[in-house]
C-alpha cells in the first residue's frame, strides 16, 4: 500500500522582486498530491516551508527547462539531465555548458532528492533549494548570476504570470525560482521498478534466480554503502579509485577542508543504474562490468580509502567471482524504473 499526502502553499521569501500591474491572474493555491513509496523512508525535504502545488510544480518545470537560466540562453537544466537517462548527461564524462566549457564532474540523475539531506559529489549544497545555485553560477555549466536570471525572466508576460499563480507574493524573485525547481524536483520519484514491485508484493512480480542470487551478493557485499531502498547512505567514502591527474578531484575536502576527507565523494543511489553510465564522479567507467572489476581488483591506495574496503588479507576491494558479478548485474537492472524513465510529467513541452 502507499500512503499519500497533500500539501498547501506558503509565503514565499522577497529577492529581486518584480511589478504586478500588467496582469489581474491571483494566486489559488490547488495541493499536488503525492504518492510516497512504502518501502522509502520517510522524506527529508520539510514541506512545511515549501507546499506543493500545480502551479508551483508546473513552473518549477518549465524552470527546468528554460535555457533563460544560462548565460547564453541556451544551457537549461536539462541539457545535463536528460530524462531517458535517469537525468544524466548521456554519453558525457563530465558536464558540458556555456561557450563550450567543460566541469570536473559527472552530472548525477536527478531523482528521489525529496529524501535526500545533501547534494553534489562532495555535498556542497545542503539544501535542495540551494542546489541549483551551484550549476546556474558556474562559469563552466550555466555561466549566471541569479540577479541576471531573475531579470530575464521578469521580462517576459508568461513568467510574470506564473510565478503570481504560484506564489502568495507573485513576485518574479530568486527565493520563488529556486522554490519552484524544488517543488518540481521533489515530485521526482523513482519508486516502480521490478525491484519495488517485488517488495511491495505487487502486480505479482517475482525475481528470477539469477536476480535472486544477485540481491542475496548486495545485501552481504553492498547494502552497508548503498542502503535502504534510495540505495545510498548518503554518506562521503573514499573508495580507493586511482586520483585522476587531470582533475585532482580532492572531493568532501573542497567543501570543508577536513583531511579525513580527502577523495570522499557521496554515496551515489544505484536506482536506475543500468541507464545512468558513465560512472563514478568523473564518468571513467562505461559500464556496470568494468564498476564491478574495479571493486574486484583496481582500488589502490589514495591514502584515505574507507576501512569497510580492507579484506581480511590486508588488500583492498570487494572479491567477487564472474556468477557474481553476472548475478549482481542482473540485479541491478531490476531498479531500472521506466514508468519514471518515460513519465510525461517530468518531459519537456
Amino acid at each position: 500500500m502507499k500512503t499519500k499526502f497533500s500539501v498547501l502553499v506558503i509565503l514565499g521569501t522577497l529577492v529581486f522582486s518584480c511589478s504586478k500591474s500588467d496582469s489581474t491572474e491571483t494566486y489559488v493555491p490547488v495541493p499536488v498530491v503525492v504518492e510516497m513509496p512504502s518501502n522509502f523512508p520517510d522524506m527529508a525535504y520539510n514541506l512545511d516551508n515549501n507546499p506543493l502545488t500545480e502551479a508551483g510544480v508546473e513552473l518549477g518545470k518549465r524552470l527546468f527547462y528554460e535555457g533563460k537560466l544560462s548565460a547564453n540562453d541556451a544551457i537549461p537544466c536539462a541539457f545535463c539531465h536528460e530524462q531517458a537517462f535517469a537525468f544524466t548527461h548521456h554519453g558525457h564524462t563530465l558536464s558540458h555548458g556555456v561557450n563550450g566549457g567543460i566541469g570536473f564532474r559527472n552530472a548525477q540523475p536527478i531523482q528521489n532528492l525529496a529524501f535526500q539531506n545533501e547534494f553534489m559529489w562532495d555535498g556542497a549544497a545542503s539544501h535542495l533549494d540551494l542546489q541549483p545555485i551551484i550549476p546556474l553560477t558556474s562559469e563552466l555549466e550555466m555561466g549566471e548570476t541569479l540577479s541576471n536570471v531573475v531579470e530575464k525572466l521578469n521580462a517576459e508576460p508568461y513568467y510574470r504570470q506564473q510565478f503570481r499563480k504560484a506564489f502568495q507574493d507573485g513576485e518574479v524573485n530568486s527565493a520563488n525560482m529556486l522554490k519552484a525547481l524544488s517543488q518540481f524536483m521533489i515530485t521526482m520519484i523513482s519508486s516502480n521498478s521490478k525491484y519495488d514491485k517485488y517488495i511491495r508484493n505487487e502486480d505479482g512480480v517475482m525475481l528470477s534466480q539469477i536476480e535472486q542470487d544477485g540481491r542475496a551478493t548486495f545485501q552481504n557485499k553492498c547494502a552497508s554503502c548503498h542502503a535502504t531502498d534510495l540505495f545510498t547512505d548518503q554518506t562521503y567514502r573514499n573508495n580507493g579509485l586511482p586520483v585522476n591527474p587531470q582533475l585532482n578531484d580532492l572531493g568532501r575536502y573542497n567543501v570543508l577542508e577536513n583531511p579525513d576527507d580527502l577523495y570522499k565523494f557521496k554515496v551515489p543511489s544505484l536506482r536506475n543504474v543500468e541507464v545512468s553510465f558513465p560512472y563514478m564522479h568523473d564518468g571513467r567507467f562505461s559500464t556496470l562490468e568494468a564498476v564491478l572489476n574495479f571493486y574486484d581488483s583496481g582500488m589502490v591506495d589514495n591514502g584515505n580509502v574507507d576501512p569497510i574496503f580492507q579484506r581480511d588479507d590486508g588488500t583492498l576491494g570487494i572479491s567477487l567471482n564472474t556468477y557474481e558479478k553476472e548475478s549482481l548485474i542482473a540485479f541491478l537492472k531490476t531498479l531500472t524504473d521506466n514508468e519514471f524513465l518515460n513519465d510525461e510529467r517530468f518531459s519537456e513541452y
